[in-house]
């Protein structure tokens, strides 16, 4: 029995967004944030540059071990 249900109210209308503020920033604050990002990319070079891939690595491994059998 939908007809003997309340209507449901109309929404109210949308109200417009505010205008974001500026995010311009200052000569400074951008030399700061260049500094920072560049000790960044030199602390993740260090680590990097200690890491040995298969290409690099010169020696020859061995991956058999001696058995009891075939001694």
């Amino acid at each position: 029995m939908g007809f003997l249900s309340p209507k449901m109210p109309s929404l109210p209308p949308v109200q417009p967004l505010p205008e974001p503020p500026s995010t311009k920033l200052s000569e400074a604050e951008e030399k700061r944030i260049q500094e920072e990002q560049a000790a960044i990319q030199r602390r993740r070079k260090g680590r990097a540059s200690t890491i040995l891939t298969s290409p690099l690595v010169e020696e020859e491994t061995t991956t058999e071990k001696k058995t009891l059998l075939g001694m």
